[in-house]
């Protein structure tokens, strides 16, 4: 079994979350859980890769965005949003009230962008 390393509060940084919350998909899925709560990762939808999926999922983790823990075979996510609000008070917030939904558009070749909704 791999070990889950989730940043203890101490370290999570605002450069590192700024960053991790900077890409359109890594936002979408912070705005999905302050939505709806904590969630596997199955359950987020996106027409990208799996594996780009688990990039962006450990990003956000890294950085203290996330926390993630393992229930049998599935990573439970979850937003470290009493972390965050103690560490940078309305930042969390005030991203999240900008946020617009994310849609996934696909080219003619089949390549996909994030596009923000409007």
């Amino acid at each position: 079994m791999r070990f889950i390393y989730n940043p203890d509060k101490k370290h999570i940084s605002l450069p590192g979350v700024l960053y991790a919350l900077g890409d359109p998909v890594r936002l979408e899925i912070v705005r999905l859980l302050a939505i709806k709560g904590e969630q596997c990762c199955a359950d987020f939808n996106f027409a990208i890769a799996k594996s780009t999926m688990s990039h962006h999922f450990k990003i956000l983790r890294e950085s203290g965005v996330i926390w993630t823990c393992k229930e049998g075979t599935q990573r439970i996510n979850r937003l470290r949003r009493e972390d965050l609000d103690q560490l940078f008070p309305g930042l969390l917030n005030s991203i999240l009230r900008s946020a617009q939904p994310l849609i996934i558009k696909r080219n003619k070749l089949g390549a996909e962008t994030p596009v923000m909704s409007t």
